[in-house]
């Protein structure tokens, strides 16, 4: 059970010799097993408010806690997943999970078990010994999650992690995230461009205006989600709706 709550949380860059603020009084909270998608202009400051989150990032001032403790940094409580599917080049897919797995503290006689469980969890088994180049970029991309699933995180953090792919793999991947999420419970927060994506896979849906919250959504479309959701009247009117959000922020700076 988890939880991951943002209090007055601000976060400023040196800029030559003034700071530009980047986040202003962020207050987020993603309740345990909830799928919370991060959407706005590109520049808002959704990124960075991901890689505090993950502990990657310093912050000025305000509160990151998970389950009402304050995060000193990275932690095995989080699991993280970038756009770019940082893979070992030199070891093959299930050495890449057995690497996260050895680095969590997991002892070696159940690496090699744990990090085939997960390659099946992701549909990858019989791709366990192939190297990164060998697998195309969804395939990549779903040994990163795998990676990121296998160390037992109560949250998951995803940066645009569909970003790089086709629209056909895209989909594919968004489908295998939703039965993942169903069967594990996971806490979510997922950073994306992609407005169809989020409305598919949110509970909710946080627009960001410049460096702070502008408006949220609930997601109130049943579940499990079917494959034709995205032409349900609810799904499109939700998509207008988060989109004229977006736009007014992009006119408006």
């Amino acid at each position: 059970m988890a939880s991951l709550t943002m209090n007055q949380l601000e976060k400023s860059f040196a800029q030559g010799k003034s700071r530009r603020r980047v986040l202003h009084g962020i207050d987020l909270t993603l309740n345990d097993n909830e799928f919370v998608s991060i959407v706005g202009a590109s520049g808002c400051g959704k990124s960075t408010l991901l890689s505090i989150a993950a502990g990657l990032e310093e912050f000025d001032s305000g509160d990151v806690l998970v389950d009402g403790q304050p995060i000193p940094g990275p932690g095995l409580d989080r699991g993280v997943v970038f756009q770019s599917y940082t893979l070992l080049p030199w070891l093959t897919a299930r050495g890449n999970i057995e690497f996260a797995l050895k680095a969590a503290g997991t002892p070696s006689s159940q690496c090699r078990e744990i990090a085939q469980q997960h390659l099946e969890l992701v549909k990858l088994g019989d791709a366990a010994d192939r190297w990164p180049s060998e697998l195309s970029g969804g395939m990549k991309q779903r040994v990163a999650i795998a990676r990121a699933l296998s160390y037992r995180p109560k949250i998951l953090l995803m940066d645009e992690p569909f970003g790089a792919l086709d629209a056909m793999t895209r989909h594919q991947m968004q489908q295998l995230l939703i039965e993942i999420w169903e069967k594990h419970r996971l806490t979510v927060m997922f950073v994306t461009h992609d407005i169809e994506e989020a409305v598919r896979l949110s509970d909710r849906i946080v627009v960001m205006g410049p460096g702070k919250i502008d408006t949220t959504f609930a997601v109130n479309l049943p579940r499990p989600r079917h494959e034709g959701i995205n032409r349900v009247p609810e799904f499109i009117e939700l998509q207008h709706q988060v989109l004229s959000r977006i736009h007014q922020h992009e006119f408006t700076h």
